[in-house]
């Protein structure tokens, strides 16, 4: 795939993502003032991912909370140890998202455009002679992007505004120096990474610290303790947004060939949400304690309850 997030391609949505997100925050601000307390995680983290990511693959408006939901549910099938009934909603938004997207490519296929889903059909027909395989490898790469980076990406925007919460020294100085937004956003990365943990396959017998590793076992990939790691980090659990300016890179986009295609998007997001948060919410605080879905792997913070103070 390439960079699917390259800078010109970042650059055109900066503006969208931009626009977006004063809305979102026109909105929160109205809520706060009517209510005196708003869930930050409902009315803008969720709000600007589905949002970002419609405008990019060209999804309408009006399916936006449909995929939104169907993407929370099937998302369960990846947890380490999940429920029978957590499974069962796995197998339901994975059938709604099959049918949304196959559907999506399909109308994509009769209707060409300009978009990016068009453009991969395009780029696949000259690669893949069969076009009924063409659209299916699309139809997976369209419903793989869009089903992790909601979920990843709206935690790490909620996350930006407990963690700094938890922080208010840290979060003044940010203030004080905006220009260190893109560092903020990758300690708020490492120190409480969106996904604790990954799964791998061993492709062949192998060796790995010391440990033997059959072929076709299962390896769970601890991407929270990497993160923390004192070998690699000094004093990992401490919060130090100056500690991103030191070429330190922790593993929250995973690595080689698996680091994330949309990280990019995610950094773009992040960035434009907490540059606004700083400017228009300085007083923003966290009210209640977060409420997190019962998971390991794709987290998701379902309720982050903030005032002004």
């Amino acid at each position: 795939m390439g960079n699917v997030f390259d800078r010109r391609t970042l650059g055109d949505l900066r503006g969208h993502v931009t626009r977006i997100t004063e809305r979102l925050l026109d909105r929160l601000q109205e809520h706060l003032r009517d209510a005196g307390e708003a869930d930050f995680s409902a009315l803008v983290s969720e709000e600007l991912t589905i949002a970002a990511m419609g405008q990019w693959i060209g999804i309408p408006e009006a399916d936006q909370p449909t995929v939104r939901s169907l993407s929370h549910t099937h998302l369960y099938s990846q947890e380490l140890l999940p429920s029978p009934s957590q499974l069962s909603a796995a197998d339901v938004g994975a059938l709604g998202m099959r049918d949304y997207f196959t559907g999506l490519v399909r109308d994509r296929r009769a209707h060409p455009g300009d978009d990016v889903v068009s453009g991969w059909l395009r780029a696949w027909d000259e690669l893949e002679p069969d076009r009924e395989a063409a659209d299916e490898a699309v139809y997976y790469l369209t419903m793989f992007i869009v089903g992790a980076a909601l979920e990843t990406t709206s935690t790490l925007l909620s996350n930006l505004v407990l963690v700094l919460d938890q922080h208010p020294d840290q979060r003044n100085w940010l203030r004080e120096h905006p220009e260190q937004v893109p560092q903020a956003v990758e300690e708020v990365l490492r120190w409480d990474a969106p996904v604790h943990v990954t799964t791998r396959v061993a492709g062949e017998d192998t060796e790995l610290a010391g440990v033997r590793i059959r072929k076709d076992e299962i390896v769970h990939a601890l991407i929270a303790s990497a993160n923390h790691d004192p070998a690699r980090f000094d004093a990992p659990e401490v919060f130090d947004i100056a500690r991103a300016g030191r070429g330190l890179t922790h593993l929250a986009f995973g690595g080689g060939v698996h680091y994330c295609l949309g990280a990019g998007m995610a950094r773009l997001q992040a960035g434009v949400l907490l540059e606004a948060l700083l400017r228009r919410f300085p007083a923003l605080r966290v009210s209640k304690p977060p409420e997190w879905e019962p998971r390991v792997a794709f987290r998701r913070l379902s309720a982050l309850h903030v005032v002004e103070q």
